[in-house]
């Protein structure tokens, strides 16, 4: 979830994601990605394990750090699989 406010190019920001079971506790999936898209297009993909910018901070509880290098629209799509579960959340976000 972003905060409210302005986001700047080259400015990290924090994109964060929770994930619950269906009794709405919190469940750490067996697989966590973020896909951000650029204003241009360019689509780039973070994986829990494997890129430093894709952290936990608890159970169910991810973030991800990135540095937006161009204003415009950026969309954002958390994806998580396990327990035979698929979840995906999407977002936007504004870059002046």
């Amino acid at each position: 979830m972003m905060r409210p406010g302005r986001s700047f190019v080259n400015t990290e920001i924090r994109l964060e994601a929770r994930f619950f079971d269906d009794a709405d506790a919190d469940s750490d999936p067996d697989t966590v990605t973020l896909t951000t898209m650029s204003p241009s297009g360019l689509a780039v993909t973070y994986t829990y394990l494997t890129d430093d910018e894709l952290g936990r901070t608890d159970t169910g509880d991810y973030y991800c750090d990135i540095t937006p290098d161009e204003s415009g629209r950026w969309y954002w799509r958390w994806a998580a699989t396990g327990n035979a579960t698929t979840v995906a959340q999407e977002g936007n976000f504004m870059v002046d």
